[in-house]
């Protein structure tokens, strides 16, 4: 009998509701709060950035969210996403384990970042918003947003980090493509940007950067709003339909996760994967370990301090508390650019708090011998973020070739790595290096903070 390589979900099958943690975790997270007050925010704080509707998703206590039949409409150009048995590769290690990866490159933006693009355009759209800004690393959210504005008619405006927009122009091409306008951070555009180029013309950006940078150009207007693509609980929200999905088809194939890892910066795709799987484990149905991985050289999870901060670097964001390197940190300019944030979500900060997820960190060389291997066996060239965690499953897998342990491996792909070719062409020509993230640099970007 054949082995079977794939398990695809009919349409029919698409979850049509995404899964809320909040209201099942052992103890609530702490609030944001207020920049100036220090008291936590409320709706009418966040109202100028967000459409209503968003905002109640990110304090809702309902288990269970509903989603839109129009935003089900457009997933369902590449919902719901395949889930893969890595037999290739489990051969080319010569592993027990058995590997499996839920493939989020499915769709239009080549990542998992349009589960979250959609339903904020919808929900904008809805309450009449003209125009969106946003900020983007390595460039997946940005094309994400730019292709979910174009569905529902809004403009799209993103500010790029630097070091990503110069070592990647198509992917500023394709968020053209889709009607963005694109525009390096920092930028002589606002006041955040042009007071950072002051102090180092030179400046090579950041998340937290293009994060100032959008927010005070939608505080400027009230027909322009802003959008995150991570971070935040109704981003991380939007992402579960990954691991509702991945539940059926793990039934499909009739395994139950052991590990099930998956890579972190802000923490979206992490969350979509892991919180589905964490709610059967803490009602006792299975017993996976659930492992984030992040860059050495961006550690917040294992490095950072878990305080309360802000989102963006020039303090215009609330409070959050999360694992955090410091607003001013400015991470190496290695190619996994989606995971150059200095602080993790609130929500999985909260979790790794509370004991119920692990972490650990992975140099960049080690992630693309990973990305390289998985390439070779598998056929996909994954995107730098997605790798680190294909570093870790082989790692596991690796480690279950000593011990002999038929452990079950899931992981989740987030996204294709073809608009990253340079990234590999640099490390196969050898100048890909790991950057060790010295204390006293953590340790100054961390004292300044309220």
């Amino acid at each position: 009998m054949a082995e079977q390589h794939k398990y695809l979900l009919d349409e029919s099958q698409m979850p049509t509701q995404w899964y809320n943690i909040i209201p099942d975790l052992p103890a609530p997270p702490p609030p944001p709060l207020h920049p100036g007050t220090r008291e936590p925010v409320g709706p009418d704080d966040l109202a100028p950035l967000f459409p209503m509707a968003l905002i109640m998703q990110e304090v809702s206590g309902e288990r269970y969210i509903d989603i839109p039949d129009e935003v089900q409409d457009i997933y369902r150009l590449w919902r719901p996403s395949p889930l893969f048995r890595a037999r290739r590769l489990e051969a080319a290690l010569g592993t027990p384990a058995k590997l499996y990866y839920k493939y989020e490159g499915v769709s239009p933006a080549g990542s998992h970042k349009p589960n979250t693009a959609v339903p904020q355009a919808y929900y904008n759209a809805a309450e009449g918003t003209r125009k969106l800004t946003t900020e983007t690393g390595a460039g997946q959210w940005g094309t994400a947003l730019a292709f979910a504005c174009a569905q529902f008619g809004i403009e799209c405006e993103v500010w790029q980090v630097r070091a990503s927009y110069d070592a990647k122009p198509y992917r500023k091409a394709m968020m053209e493509v889709f009607g963005a306008n694109v525009h390096p951070s920092p930028s002589d555009l606002t006041e955040s940007g042009r007071a950072i180029l002051a102090a180092n013309p030179d400046s090579p950006g950041s998340l937290g950067i293009a994060i100032s940078e959008a927010v005070e150009m939608a505080a400027q207007d009230p027909t322009v709003r802003y959008a995150l693509g991570s971070v935040l609980n109704h981003v991380l929200l939007h992402q579960t339909i990954i691991g509702e999905e991945a539940l059926l088809q793990m039934a499909m194939a009739g395994d139950t996760p052991d590990v099930l890892v998956g890579c972190t910066g802000g923490g979206s795709n992490f969350a979509g994967l892991a919180f589905p799987f964490l709610r059967e484990k803490m009602a006792g149905n299975i017993n996976p370990t659930i492992r984030a991985v992040e860059p050495a050289s961006c550690p917040s999870l294992t490095r950072g301090e878990y305080r309360y901060d802000f989102g963006d670097t020039a303090g215009l964001t609330p409070l959050m508390k999360m694992h955090t390197l410091g607003h001013d940190f400015i991470p190496d300019p290695i190619h996994a650019g989606g995971l150059r944030y200095h602080g993790m979500a609130p929500l999985l900060s909260h979790i790794y708090e509370l004991g119920l997820i692990e972490a650990v960190a992975k140099p960049q060389t080690e992630c693309f011998e990973a990305g390289l291997q998985f390439a070779r066996a598998e056929g996909i060239v994954p995107a730098p973020e997605p790798t680190h965690a294909l570093a870790e499953c082989i790692a596991e897998a690796l480690r279950c070739k000593e011990t002999g342990e038929e452990k079950v491996i899931l992981t989740a792909l987030c996204g294709h790595g073809h608009l990253d070719l340079p990234a590999y062409s640099n490390f196969l020509a050898g100048t890909v290096e790991d950057h060790e993230l010295s204390q006293d640099v953590i340790d100054a970007a961390l004292a300044d903070l309220v």
